[in-house]
């Protein structure tokens, strides 16, 4: 059953029209947003803007050029998908901004949204200098957007992306492609740390599943496009979170720091060990759940952490 009136190819003509009526009509049919944008005009830019082959900072001037026929056909396609399947604009597109840049995403892989973003466009001050950075380890790199944009604020860098799910290693392939990054960013299809050569790195970086079941099975609709595998954490939430705390102490240089995001099971974490001096970032552009410890204190409570597998 569609959604969209008969007339509106006909009443709508520009630029303008159609991301301001598809704001509407997402807001109007409640569609959920957070999947790479914030707003309905996020959403409606991203998708009228990229199906037009134009860029997000198109200049306002263009706004009332007239769409041919045939664009308000593909246009309005789309929007239907996104308004009646609920399919993330980002699958629609095959587009995702994350730090800046562009990344190519379909249904293999989470939609890249990560606070972390911000941390690494601020090049992790004041936690670490950047001149030490030499090696960096994103676990769970899905798309690859925290590994390269890594790479990105750390030219000196080599970044090793590890990433169990083939079909997600697939995806983050096409992105170092993308980016030219082949010689910088090296992808492991490893379950965690366990395809790793012996290594030290200054940052451990990981955005990896950390919902509960029970907080799985209650998200919107949009949210069962994507993998459940980039989701589910176990019972807890916290079942590779705490791998990777009791792991990372073998991985980490004297130096190093660990990052990792829980989201929502940031609370159950801090219960779980209340000694544990977790710093839990604050970000400008919105985001929380996202911690930071040192090597130091990843070794001085690994007994905790191994107490808790």
């Amino acid at each position: 059953m569609t959604v969209i009136s008969s007339d509106v190819i006909t009443t709508l003509t520009t630029i303008r029209d159609y991301i301001r009526w598809t704001a509407s009509q997402l807001a109007e049919h409640q569609v959920f947003l957070g999947q790479g944008t914030a707003t309905a005009l996020d959403d409606a830019a991203a998708i009228v803007l990229h199906t037009l082959h134009q860029p997000y900072a198109l200049s306002e001037v263009y706004f009332d050029a007239v769409l041919t026929m045939e664009e308000r056909h593909r246009l309005l396609a789309l929007i239907e998908q996104r308004i009646q399947d609920r399919i993330p604009s980002a699958y629609l597109t095959h587009e995702a901004i994350f730090a800046g840049l562009s990344f190519y995403v379909d249904k293999r892989v989470l939609v890249p949204r990560s606070p972390i973003a911000e941390l690494i466009v601020d090049g992790f001050e004041p936690w670490i200098d950047e001149g030490r950075v030499m090696q960096a380890l994103d676990l769970c790199t899905g798309s690859a957007c925290i590994a390269i944009a890594t790479a990105y604020a750390f030219p000196e860098a080599v970044v090793d992306a590890v990433e169990l799910s083939e079909d997600a290693c697939a995806v983050a392939k096409i992105n170092i492609e993308k980016h030219q990054m082949e010689d910088r960013v090296v992808l492991y299809q490893s379950d965690l740390f366990s395809a790793l050569p012996p290594k030290s790195y200054d940052i451990i970086v990981s955005n990896p599943p950390y919902v509960s079941q029970a907080e799985w099975e209650d998200l919107p609709p949009e949210f069962h496009h994507e993998p459940a595998m980039g989701f589910r954490g176990g019972e807890q939430g916290l079942d590779l979170v705490l791998q990777i705390l009791v792991e990372a102490d073998h991985y980490l240089a004297e130096h190093g720091v660990l990052v990792i995001e829980v989201g929502s099971s940031a609370e159950t974490l801090q219960r779980k060990f209340p000694d544990v001096p977790f710093l839990w970032l604050d970000f400008e552009r919105g985001g929380d759940g996202v911690f930071l410890l040192t090597a130091e204190q990843v070794r001085q409570y690994h007994s905790s952490f191994l107490s808790a597998l």
